[in-house]
């Protein structure tokens, strides 16, 4: 982990010292009539909450533990404010899918709030979110998303991640920042309209800018950020660079913007930044309107960021799951051998036909459960759920953890096994328990193209390339380094052969 984004014990030593001195000053805060009729959970401690009876470096391991003491739906109090956390493939099922309506609110959770200001698709609730993400979808698949345009793309793009492993000669190194350099430009070539090369130094402090911003959010410090904005945001951490590189990239965006206008064409837009730009030109005059400059910068964001990390980190972790065990890359190798070959390049079409490598890509997902309580929700009106009043407002966690950690749905959860995705006689076999993606009106914008470019990027570099570590097999270590908003994949290094 790298020693910026390790919470200094000073730091915490203050925040913790500020938070008893307001326990000290502040009145102790008692149940109000509107949230009586909450689930049940752990009794909070004023302005603490339940903050002593969470690990803040894994909460999701606590809201599974006390998922076993409360049931699939639970209040816990962050900070002095309540959580309601689901829990469950039914329970998380009833919320998002049966009640749809009632959950599809986004928190303002307090990270996400500065950096977007409430703007854009990801962040955004009520009619401002429905107009957004209706634009974004048709939008995304203007330019080819999930259609045979965006595989070339990723073709392309697979072939400069084969050039730059390649040119490390069989040496030492970090597959990170290559991983994000091509993962970033397949949604930059849509948003953006163009990929970068990966020597671009702007580029790469962009990348370093994404890459913090997700450490913040999945660490100890973010958390804390979340519970008690207005005494974090005071206090020095890495939190407050990351905050000022935000406003950097999203300068980049504006810039970005701005360089069109000139030459905008209203029947022909080049990407993403066009399309809705010409989309505001043709509200302008529109007091009501959502497209606008704040929400063209917020939802660019949100899909440049979210479209880089998560898909990088996954991609990341798999090759480090082949490192682990190489009798699973040794097994996906051959049946790439024998569906592709040593010479084309990998298509979207050679899923069907590669069952093996299917299911060890869904069970790397599986196993690392990225975002383990999805991104929060809120309810959008006063909601009655499980017998239990939800008031307007509140935040809802999805704890995705509980499904993909189930027992009762898959044989070994707590251990890497593909054959929980193949049926007896080696085809793949879906589950409807693997909610990497969430479900519901919230499901992640960009699956379609995260499935493809795992699939594309997995397969052109086994392809070509056999992984060893620095570590017997069995001495390495797949756990994550991170485990709070997001679970990030540890730094390694590794040694790339070429097979032909």
């Amino acid at each position: 982990m790298d020693l910026l984004f390790v919470l200094e014990s000073n730091a915490l030593s203050v925040l913790l010292g500020l938070v008893v001195l307001l326990v000290l000053v502040l009145m102790s805060r008692g149940p109000t009539s509107k949230t009586s009729r909450l689930p049940p959970g752990p009794s909070p401690w004023p302005v603490l909450g339940n903050l002593l009876q969470v690990d803040v470096k894994k909460p999701y391991q606590s809201y599974l533990e006390l998922s076993q003491k409360y049931g699939s739906v639970f209040t816990v109090w962050l900070g002095p404010k309540p959580v309601v956390i689901l829990s469950g493939y039914e329970t998380i099922r009833d919320a998002l899918v049966n009640q749809a309506e009632e959950f599809s609110g986004r928190a303002n959770y307090p990270t996400l709030l500065r950096v977007t200001g409430g703007y854009g698709v990801l962040v955004s609730s009520g009619e401002r979110w429905r107009q957004l993400r209706r634009f974004s979808i048709t939008t995304l698949k203007n330019f080819g998303m999930g259609r045979r345009s965006i595989e070339e793309r990723i073709q392309e793009e697979a072939k400069f991640v084969v050039e730059a492993f390649a040119a490390k000669g069989g040496a030492l190194f970090n597959p990170k920042f290559i991983l994000y350099n091509a993962v970033s430009n397949v949604i930059c070539s849509i948003v953006f309209g163009k990929r970068f090369e990966y020597n671009d130094e702007r580029f790469q402090r962009l990348l370093l800018t994404i890459d913090s911003y997700f450490k913040v959010l999945s660490s100890s410090t973010g958390m804390f950020y979340n519970m008690f904005p207005n005494v974090v945001k005071h206090l020095p951490g890495t939190h407050n660079k990351m905050f000022e590189d935000i406003e950097n990239l999203k300068d980049f965006v504006k810039e970005q913007a701005r360089s069109r206008k000139k030459d905008l064409d209203p029947d022909c837009p080049r990407d993403f930044i066009e399309a809705f730009m010409i989309k505001m030109q043709q509200e302008k005059d529109n007091p009501e309107t959502e497209f606008h400059y704040e929400n063209l910068v917020a939802t660019v964001f949100n899909l440049f960021t979210a479209g880089t990390e998560t898909t990088a980190s996954t991609m990341r972790q798999a090759l480090l799951i082949m490192l682990k065990y190489p009798h699973i890359q040794e097994k996906i190798q051959r049946e790439i051998d024998a569906v592709i070959g040593s010479e084309r390049s990998p298509s979207a079409q050679d899923r069907q036909h590669m069952p093996y490598t299917d299911a060890v890509i869904h069970e790397v997902q599986r196993s690392m459960d990225l975002a383990p309580t999805s991104v929060p929700h809120t309810v959008i009106k006063d909601t009655d759920f499980k017998g239990y009043s939800i008031p307007e407002g509140t935040m809802v966690l999805p704890l995705l953890s509980s499904v993909l950690s189930d027992s009762k749905l898959w044989k070994t959860p707590d251990k890497f096994n593909p054959d929980h995705f193949l049926e007896e006689d080696g085809g793949f076999k879906k589950n409807n328990a693997f909610l990497v993606f969430s479900l519901g009106k919230r499901v992640c914008l960009g699956e379609g193209l995260a499935r493809m470019e795992l699939f594309l990027f997995f397969t052109s570099l086994l392809q070509k390339f056999r992984f060893t570590g620095t570590q017997p097999p069995e001495k390495i270590d797949v756990s994550p380094a991170l485990s709070s908003f997001g679970k990030l994949p540890k730094a390694y290094e590794f040694y790339a052969h070429r097979r032909c």
